[in-house]
């Protein structure tokens, strides 16, 4: 558990909008009933993955505009309610979810996520971009109510609570395995979604671009992967397969290298295997190659990145 985690707030909401905005990004929080505001969170690390279980009253969350001007990372809370009904509204969709499924919100667009009586609830903070290499474009799974009664969905809720209830007798890099297990688990179960191909756009022409990115996803580990091994197995032109991917922010080939250098980047910060041996598990065939695409997406070296997880490993040991 995060240190300083577990502690009420009974004291008010001006704490407890402090604390909430530490935990997940800058909000603004509005109590539903009255002045007196009950709440506790307790927090857990999981690798990439940032789980907690929220105990308070009835509350309304805020993330404006004006939160955004700073923003430095990008992130998707999954939102899991108790036992009360939770209503959320961003980007023109609104919805409600009742106790049994869970809610996807964005952080880089305003939204609003309120209650209006007490609940226990668990939130999971995701990185973005671990999402978009695994399942391609996400803006569809955005704003929605996920049923999580039973299958891939059931399964990833019983994973996160199993994994918090384990998380203190792990050491780093267990925790680091089980976040990336539960993001694995949380995409197979967008992708499991009867809305999750549900577009403004043609049902033929969001079904070619799913076809695309998973084919993409799969073939991430060989180096001869192209945009044209893509179109070819997928049956289509060329030029279509990059009309496909107009609007996703990246060509074919572009969200190629993208995927290989996010699960690059958190093989690394996992630690282990040497810098070469991740440059090529993900189809990269120069290391000086990967080392520039590298430091141009993220701002720093593989090396400096690795090194960055040797020091916290040693700081954490000397604590």
């Amino acid at each position: 558990m995060a240190p300083g985690a577990g502690r009420s707030a009974d004291d008010g909401l001006a704490d407890w909008q402090q604390r909430v905005s530490a935990a997940y990004f800058p909000l603004v929080t509005e109590g539903r009933r009255g002045k007196n505001f009950r709440g506790r969170m307790d927090i857990w690390q999981l690798g990439l993955v940032s789980a907690t279980r929220i105990d308070c009253d009835a509350v309304l969350y805020r993330r404006t505009s004006r939160h955004l001007r700073e923003e430095r990372e990008s992130a998707f809370l999954i939102s899991i309610p108790g036992s009360a009904e939770v209503t959320f509204h961003q980007s023109a969709r609104q919805a409600q979810c009742r106790p049994g499924g869970f809610v996807i919100e964005r952080s880089d667009a305003p939204y609003e996520y309120w209650h209006e009586t007490p609940d226990v609830q668990w939130v999971a903070k995701i990185p973005r971009d671990s999402v978009r290499a695994r399942i391609g474009s996400f803006e569809k799974f955005l704003g929605l109510s996920m049923d999580a009664r039973s299958g891939i969905a059931s399964y990833f809720l019983s994973s996160l609570s199993s994994a918090v209830t384990h998380a203190d007798a792990m050491d780093e890099s267990a925790r680091a395995v089980a976040g990336e297990h539960l993001i694995e688990v949380l995409c197979l179960a967008l992708l499991a979604g009867e809305r999750a191909l549900d577009s403004s756009e043609s049902a033929v022409r969001r079904a070619h671009l799913h076809r695309a990115e998973t084919f993409i996803r799969k073939s991430l580990k060989n180096p001869g992967l192209s945009a044209g091994m893509v179109a070819e197995a997928c049956g289509i032109s060329l030029r279509y397969l990059q009309q496909l991917f107009e609007g996703t922010g990246f060509t074919a080939s572009g969200y190629i290298r993208e995927c290989r250098l996010v699960r690059s980047d958190e093989d690394l910060r996992r630690g282990g295997d040497t810098i070469t041996a991740i440059a090529y598990r993900w189809g990269f065939s120069d290391q000086a190659q990967f080392s520039r695409h590298y430091r141009a997406r993220f701002g720093l070296t593989p090396s400096e990145a690795r090194h960055g997880v040797a020091a916290s490993s040693v700081s954490q040991l000397m604590k």
